[in-house]
């Protein structure tokens, strides 16, 4: 198991490897936008991660072409629907102001 700690909401969330940062926060009611369903067709899923980024998939070009839309972009930025958990141990997390700024659009 690995665990993902949305660090601003005081969430954290147990995943099984191989679940996306979305994933965990669908499960833990984090709030993380999601507009295209998780299918790397957007960019309101995007996150910060502040540690643990050594236990995630590797970004692929596919989402860094989303990210290159996205806004504040920072070299910690990754898509959650995109950053599978593929170690055990735990990723810390911070939702950009866009990613909240769809969530509370799509609830």
């Amino acid at each position: 198991m690995a665990k993902v700690r949305f660090v601003k909401q005081g969430i954290e969330v147990d995943v099984a490897l191989g679940a996306s940062i979305l994933d965990a926060a669908h499960e833990g009611g984090a709030p993380e936008g999601s507009l295209c369903g998780g299918v790397c067709a957007c960019s309101t899923c995007h996150v910060y991660v502040l540690a643990g980024d050594s236990l995630l998939s590797e970004m692929e070009d596919e989402e860094n072409d989303i990210l290159d839309k996205a806004f504040d972009v920072r070299s910690t930025s990754r898509l959650g629907c995109q950053a599978k958990l593929e170690r055990e141990g735990v990723v810390d997390v911070e939702i950009s102001r866009e990613s909240l700024e769809a969530y509370a659009a799509e609830h």
